[in-house]
């Protein structure tokens, strides 16, 4: 799954992306209803591995299942 694909369903999960201060290719995500934060890498076009993103979720609090519905 591409990074932008991931974006989008955080943010129908209510998540939202903390402005960057500087470059890099990670990005830092909220969430409010758990109140943790946690990076997730931007490759582009290149999909983000599966064990990458259930550990960026599990940081946030966020079940695999409503991840993949929402």
């Amino acid at each position: 799954m591409r990074y932008r694909e991931i974006a989008r369903k955080l943010k129908r999960l209510g998540c939202y992306e903390i402005a960057r201060r500087g470059g890099g290719s990670h990005r830092k995500w909220y969430n409010p209803l758990t109140e943790r934060a946690t990076t997730i890498p931007d490759h582009g076009s290149s999909d983000l591995g599966t064990g990458i993103l259930r550990s960026a979720l599990r940081k946030l609090e966020i079940d695999w299942q409503d991840f993949n519905n929402a």
